[in-house]
């Protein structure tokens, strides 16, 4: 692995819990925890190899769809993950983020959100993104409606909208965009992932599934993407 050739920012669609644990026959609530101590280990190991930023797909506004128990699981799941994690993630310098919308969220969820990241947000490793309730469309959407209002205010001129003004207007804002997506399970789409932010994404897609991901994958994922030539749409 080339240290002064690492991608600034890993994006990752942790795919694959519930075909984890539907393999084993066991229960898919198993699948999300054992994919939770997956993640931990990876954002762990990003930050000890000097990886500045990290967002995971973690539940999307469409995961509403699943059936009502799974939902409840999942999100009782993210709760307990949040009030424990900010624990070790500050004393691991790790800064936690969560981007998404809040609109379907409890209080409790809201408040767990707020408390990791108000104890995290002056660290300096690793920025790790969690998109919990996160649609990729809704976040554009949102970021148009700001700039329109600002434009309706007399902040703004129409002439003043750019790319960079969109940008500072998405959940990523003061971010760099990915150079590296990660999709485990084999599956071959984005999903309504970071459709702004991946235009020029170096993209990786593994067969293996989320709970199954290891170190050793994180690294030859950043070995194959030093690989590739990045030319930005030069020739």
């Amino acid at each position: 692995m080339e240290q002064d050739n690492l991608p600034k920012h890993i994006a990752i669609i942790m795919d694959g819990n519930r075909r984890w644990a539907k393999n084993k026959g066991l229960p898919v609530s198993f699948g999300h925890k054992e994919g939770a101590k997956t993640l931990e280990k990876i954002v762990r190991y990003a930050n000890k190899i000097g990886i500045k930023h990290i967002t995971v797909y973690a539940f999307s506004t469409e995961n509403w769809k699943r059936t009502e128990e799974e939902v409840s699981t999942l999100m009782g799941l993210f709760q307990s993950y949040l009030d424990d994690y900010s624990k070790r993630a500050d004393s691991e310098n790790i800064r936690v983020k969560i981007i998404g919308s809040k609109v379907g969220l409890s209080e409790k969820m809201k408040n767990s959100i707020a408390k990791c990241m108000e104890r995290t947000k002056k660290n300096t490793g690793t920025t790790f993104n969690i998109a919990l309730n996160y649609g990729g469309r809704d976040e554009i959407i949102s970021a148009v409606k700001n700039i329109a209002q600002k434009v309706k205010e007399n902040k703004i001129e129409i002439e003043d909208i750019n790319e960079k003004m969109i940008s500072d207007n998405l959940y990523t804002s003061e971010q760099p965009d990915p150079d590296l997506l990660i999709r485990t399970s084999g599956e071959i789409r984005l999903s309504n992932f970071l459709p702004w932010q991946l235009v020029y994404t170096e993209f990786l897609f593994i067969e293996k599934n989320w709970p199954d991901f290891d170190e050793k994958d994180l690294d030859e994922a950043i070995e194959l993407y030093q690989k590739r030539n990045r030319k930005f749409g030069a020739k």
